[in-house]
């Protein structure tokens, strides 16, 4: 099944701002592995633009926000 990661601010470096990956039964934690994110970078992360869990099953047709801790002055 196919499920969108969409990346923001330096998540999206070398990444663009959405991947798309298929796997079977996938989870963020999953999927965040597979491009290289992880997930202690991770300050926010949203399902279909919810709080969402590491461990949650998606479902086809999901997607999953990440953002990184914000920083700046």
């Amino acid at each position: 099944m196919k499920v969108e990661i969409r990346l923001f601010a330096t998540f999206r470096e070398g990444r663009g701002k959405t991947v798309v990956l298929e796997q079977n039964e996938p989870t963020p934690r999953s999927l965040l592995r597979d491009i290289g994110v992880s997930e202690e970078d991770v300050a926010i992360l949203l399902i279909n633009g919810r709080d969402g869990d590491f461990d949650q099953t998606l479902k086809s047709g999901d997607y999953i926000s990440v953002f990184p801790p914000v920083g700046g002055g």
